[in-house]
């Protein structure tokens, strides 16, 4: 079964179910360098494997990208 999420402003087809760990492992993320936001509320990365992607969600992932 697939779910129609919006993915950084982009519309998206995922399978269902998914957790934010298993959606960040499809797109070849590394949760450590990885901020997500779900709904417009911020995901505890402790909460990634627990939180459960659903129809309809808005995601936004950063990457976090070192320099001085």
């Amino acid at each position: 079964m697939a779910i129609s999420i919006t993915l950084n402003g982009e519309a998206r087809n995922v399978s269902a179910p998914m957790s934010v760990a298993s959606l960040l492992a499809e797109l070849g993320l590394k949760p450590v360098k990885i901020a997500v936001e779900r709904n417009l509320a911020i995901v505890p990365r402790s909460t990634y494997g627990e939180v459960i992607v659903e129809d309809g969600d808005r995601l936004e992932i950063v990457h976090f990208i070192g320099g001085g």
